[in-house]
């Protein structure tokens, strides 16, 4: 059943890279960044609330929300840059790229997280890496 979350996941991340070049034109990205991360921010809270998911909030251990806060930097930091690259190139470039954390994600977690790198997953990581740099190259 993940795997279909992580479908629409892509789907939905294609969506907002054609819908976001399209709405960074002529504006300043951050503040594109901003109105998106507003959007963002106002619809997650409405389904965590219809849901009544905000009852988990009071498990919540300080690590818990160390980690969330730094991810959520993370995120920010992520979005401030995929939306000024969007801004200056095209899609077609910036999102081969972007997707390149798939690859790194995956260095990070056996660094950090001590998880197993199988033949499998270094194959596809390098055809990730491979595939971005014939998508940038000219």
């Amino acid at each position: 059943m993940w795997w279909i979350y992580a479908i629409l996941s892509a789907f939905f991340a294609s969506l907002t890279a054609i819908f976001a070049k399209v709405g960074v034109a002529n504006i300043n990205s951050n503040l594109a960044t901003g109105i998106r991360t507003i959007v963002v921010l106002i619809m997650l809270w409405c389904i965590i609330l219809a849901r009544g998911d905000a009852k988990g909030m009071s498990s919540l251990s300080k690590q818990n929300i160390i980690f969330l806060v730094i991810s959520g930097m993370a995120t920010g930091l992520s979005w401030l840059f995929y939306f000024k690259a969007l801004q200056l190139g095209n899609v077609s470039q910036v999102a081969p790229i972007d997707k390149l954390s798939v690859a790194l994600t995956i260095i990070l977690a056996i660094i950090f997280l001590g998880e197993t790198l199988t033949l499998k997953t270094a194959i596809g990581a390098a055809l990730i890496i491979a595939g971005t740099l014939v998508m940038i190259v000219k």
